[in-house]
């Protein structure tokens, strides 16, 4: 029973990670901006970094079956 959460967690980490790695990446190949007001670099930067942690979050969550 207790790996429901686990899997719950793990499933909702990976989806927007991985969905914020390709929304980030997209939106950097078209040279628009991620962030509205904020130096093109640094909010590629930290949405790629946000992305990248929420899918290790999951990848984590999924190690603890």
């Amino acid at each position: 029973m207790e790996s429901g959460p686990a899997i719950f967690a793990g499933t909702v980490f990976a989806l927007f990670g991985a969905g914020l790695l390709m929304w980030t990446g997209v939106r950097a190949a078209h040279r628009a901006p991620v962030a509205q007001g904020v130096n093109p670099v640094a909010s590629v930067t930290f949405a790629t970094l946000a992305g990248a942690v929420a899918l290790l979050l999951g990848v984590w969550c999924f190690t603890r079956l």
